[in-house]
């Protein structure tokens, strides 16, 4: 049931994106940027957890989950460390994250040659 959740709270988010990506004149990067920014709202309305503890994965993998866990890495750290905590936390968070990401595409890089369109 779990995957079920997963699969259509994800797919929400993803057709959502695709919907603004076709409907606006909105470029990929600033639609990332929204999605990103989504999460940090819906999670400082205390939102979000909710919905990510309903959905898994549907509602952590999206950028709004990386939102997520952008703020909830810096209210955690503001917790702890105080003002320093906002520029620590999000990185502090989100570290495995962005390092699984970049070695993936190193990885990809090593592995595959890019091709000139002609």
């Amino acid at each position: 049931m779990m995957i079920l959740k997963a699969f259509i709270i994800g797919g929400i988010l993803c057709g959502i994106g695709q919907i603004i990506l076709d409907k606006t004149n909105l470029t990929p990067a600033r639609i990332l940027t929204l999605y990103v920014v989504s999460g940090v709202v819906l999670s400082a309305l205390g939102l979000y957890q909710p919905l990510a503890d309903f959905a898994g994965a549907g509602a952590s993998v999206p950028l709004t989950g990386f939102g997520h866990l952008l703020a909830k890495g810096i209210r955690e750290a503001v917790h702890q460390s105080g003002a320093l905590g906002i520029f620590t936390g999000g990185l502090e968070a989100s570290a495995g994250g962005i390092c699984a990401a970049v070695t993936a595409a190193l990885v990809m890089s090593i592995l595959f040659r890019a091709k000139s369109k002609q």
